[in-house]
């Protein structure tokens, strides 16, 4: 009998005993998990060195500078690849940052690689299907080993998922007629700032748009994107949140056009 009796106060012993290592063991794996999630949120600061080098403040490109800085650039673009923001343990901020700069530093890449070019739409015939596709339809590059154009990262994750009409001017096209490729990475803590801050310097700029009271001569941008910019409201009434002059109610509106020429 007391035998029997011991018998069950080890058994219930090492059970407890099994159950308190198997705990401490699951706590030990989630800890470790969580620095490997948290790592593939790529680090910007590279991204942001290159601007601050090889752009000038009123937006001209050095692509030979970034050329020579080749080795950093994809450096960068490295941390970019391994792996897509995760909408469950990202916020929208940096989501957006991500793919915003996503964007602007693959297409430097584009320029770097197949320089010296005068116009990004040179390279339709050379990296895309003539009157099939595009440049920007060329998945020539991977994100979590998944094949992107940038048409991917603007039509289909920053128009369609975010919805933020300012993305069009952050995001840069290596032209003249596109808005300025900021001189800073674009960062969660710092997203609204920029935003607003580049559709004010896009919308003041008498070489991207020309805006009157009665007759503005607006960037094709907004002809092309009007349904982004109207969502809310009038394309007026949008404008006229950044713009130093305001635009009249029923103003005569005209486009400008655009001009593809390499932003060097």
């Amino acid at each position: 009998m007391q035998i029997s009796v011991l018998m069950t106060i080890l058994t219930k012993k090492y059970i407890a005993s099994l159950l308190q290592l198997l705990l401490i063991s699951s706590m030990v794996l989630a800890c470790q998990a969580q620095p490997a999630a948290n790592q593939l949120k790529a680090n910007h600061i590279l991204w942001t060195q290159l601007l601050q080098k090889h752009v000038e403040p009123n937006g001209n490109v050095s692509y030979k500078g970034f050329i020579q800085d080749k080795a950093k650039l994809d450096m960068y673009l490295a941390q970019l690849s391994k792996g897509i923001p995760d909408e469950k343990t990202w916020s929208t901020e940096e989501q957006l940052a991500y793919w915003i700069n996503a964007y602007n530093a693959f297409t430097v890449k584009l320029i770097v690689d197949n320089y010296p070019v005068k116009s990004i739409k040179d390279l339709n015939g050379k990296l895309a299907v003539p009157l099939i596709n595009t440049v920007w339809d060329k998945k020539f590059f991977k994100l979590g080993g998944v094949a992107y154009s940038l048409n991917n990262i603007e039509h289909d994750i920053l128009r369609r998922k975010f919805k933020e009409p300012r993305i069009h001017f952050a995001i840069n096209c290596a032209s003249r007629s596109c808005p300025v490729l900021r001189r800073e990475a674009y960062t969660a803590a710092k997203l609204e700032l920029q935003l607003t801050e580049q559709t004010r310097l896009f919308l003041n700029d008498p070489t991207k748009n020309r805006i009157t009271p009665e007759k503005p001569k607006l960037s094709s941008i907004f002809n092309w994107f009007s349904s982004d910019f109207t969502k809310n409201g009038s394309l007026v009434s949008f404008i006229n949140q950044y713009a130093k002059v305001k635009i009249k109610p029923g103003a005569e509106i005209t486009y400008l056009d655009y001009d593809w020429s390499l932003n060097e």
